[in-house]
């Protein structure tokens, strides 16, 4: 049987080779074969990589060995997304070998803007430079000099010299950026110059938790070490974004999630630092929340027909003096949008904001008391403002103590397990390293006096700070946590000295 099995399978074979035989010697005589497809085809590059790669360059940046060890850390360290997943931003640029104990080069991408030899790219691909040249498509290489930087936004503008005018692209309108939208990457991953790369728009409006001002393009066109500071294109060949961040699980290449700083932003940022070298930014003087629920039927505001709560910002508190204040608006008041444009977060109004030059006129959408109202005020400047944001995400900003403060909202007393008869006003957020962080306050606190003054809102609260800092002494705060009353001694220089109650005190005074 085991012999029979064997024939049987042997004969099979043979007889579908025959049969294959047959069938291939029956087309030959038919003719090829010619499958028809889609008339719709992939996009050809061809072209305009062609026309555009001129003004691509490489960027060589020489940086102290020991300003790279600190950088590297924050480069493939964790972040954005949370959950354990590394967040390299900006990605790491490509190292070259170690000329000394002392220099490394590292290098990175960029891209021309005007014939006189001004180039674009990241910050961190020339922060803490010592020495920058810039290689053009052609192997010439040039020294370029750093014009300005911006760390928070992560560009920098660069001028290098030459004898003949240089070829150079034109930045787009990267509002107009659609999602599915075919997009090309140039640059020097790992020092590989001129590598094109295709895609697609994946998302618009990121915000990765990495700077104040997040608003990234994502895309799904390979991009990796050294492609930072390199030009994204649409297929009219201009650029709408400059190649920043991946995200990176392993902390290595690409898996596919990129993303580029807009050009709207890029144009904003660099014609400033063309000008004057410098960046400034507009203020508004507001502290805003993101809207629950709860406070949505709270605050009397219109539902949506699907019962979503409406997008916006929550106004917590106004800055004294500022351009909010002296056009009228007030806490719990909702912008709704920004001069024209819907306002979908507290995020989304500070980026907003900040792109707006000191001394504009703009016009804001907002709701009070459930009606829907208007007004217009002047965009004040950033710079010169006496708290450190024009829009905060959480509430009012302790002046160079690193604490974000809330108003203490029948919401808050819920979650915090308060009564109404508890005043004082809450931590947000506390800034890493900060002196608030070092003497111990922790988000959740509740500061009921500042300097043996009680403070029952956030501008209050910041008043108070200002006060004690004036007279160049540590700032006493009283702080309630978890039912227990403590005194935190703050220096502005740092530290502190708490007086904790221990856990089995029942004394209630």
């Amino acid at each position: 049987m085991a012999g029979a099995a064997l024939v049987a399978e042997g004969g099979a074979g043979v007889g579908s080779a025959i049969m294959l035989s047959h069938a291939a010697h029956a087309q030959d005589a038919a003719g090829a074969i010619k499958p028809s497809g889609p008339s719709q085809k992939l996009p050809d590059f061809v072209g305009l990589v062609k026309q555009v790669k001129p003004a691509v360059v490489s960027i060589t940046s020489t940086i102290k060995a020991s300003a790279v060890e600190g950088e590297e850390g924050g480069m493939g360290g964790g972040g954005g997304f949370g959950g354990g997943m590394p967040f390299p931003f900006p990605f790491p640029f490509q190292m070259a070998p170690q000329q000394s104990h002392q220099m490394i080069e590292a290098r990175g991408s960029g891209f021309l803007i005007s014939a006189d030899g001004y180039v674009v790219t990241n910050n961190h691909v020339v922060k803490g430079a010592t020495k920058v040249t810039v290689t053009l498509d052609d192997g010439t290489t040039l020294p370029a000099k750093v014009i300005g930087r911006d760390g928070k936004t992560d560009l920098a503008l660069l001028k290098v010299t030459s004898s003949q005018k240089l070829p150079f692209i034109e930045l787009g309108e990267s509002e107009d950026v659609q999602p599915g939208e075919w997009v090309v990457a140039v640059g020097n991953p790992y020092g590989l110059g001129g590598t094109v790369t295709a895609g697609i728009v994946s998302a618009r409006g990121r915000d990765i938790n990495e700077g104040p001002y997040d608003n990234f393009i994502q895309i799904d066109a390979p991009i990796n070490r050294g492609n930072s500071g390199g030009p994204l294109f649409t297929q009219d060949g201009k650029v709408v974004g400059v190649n920043t961040a991946i995200l990176s699980p392993s902390g290595g290449g690409s898996i596919g999630i990129g993303f580029a700083i807009p050009s709207d932003t890029v144009r904003s940022v660099t014609d400033q630092i063309r000008k004057t070298g410098h960046v400034v930014r507009g203020y508004l003087g507001v502290n805003a929340q993101v809207i629950s629920p709860a406070m949505s039927k709270a605050l009397n505001l219109p539902a949506t027909a699907d019962g979503v709560p409406p997008a916006g910002a929550l106004i917590a508190s106004v800055s004294p003096d500022s351009p909010a204040e002296k056009a009228g608006l007030k806490s719990e008041d909702v912008i709704t949008a920004f001069n024209g444009q819907k306002v979908a977060s507290p995020h989304d109004l500070a980026v907003r904001v900040a792109s707006i030059a000191p001394g504009t006129d703009v016009k804001l959408d907002y709701i009070r008391g459930g009606k829907a109202q208007n007004l217009t005020l002047k965009i004040g400047n950033l710079g010169k403002a006496s708290n450190d944001g024009g829009v905060s995400d959480a509430a009012a900003s302790g002046q160079h103590l690193g604490v974000s403060l809330a108003p203490l909202s029948n919401d808050l007393r819920h979650q915090l397990g308060l009564s109404n008869a508890v005043k004082g006003v809450v931590v947000n957020d506390i800034q890493p390293g900060s002196p608030a962080d070092q003497a111990g306050i922790r988000p959740g606190d509740v500061i009921q006096a500042v300097g043996g003054q009680t403070v029952e809102a956030p501008r209050a609260a910041v008043s108070a700070v200002r006060s004690a800092l004036a007279a160049k002494k540590p700032v006493l705060l009283r702080i309630l946590r978890d039912g227990q009353s403590l005194f935190i001694a703050i220096s502005p220089d740092g530290g502190g000295s708490a007086n904790q109650p221990d856990d089995n005190d029942d004394d209630d005074n």
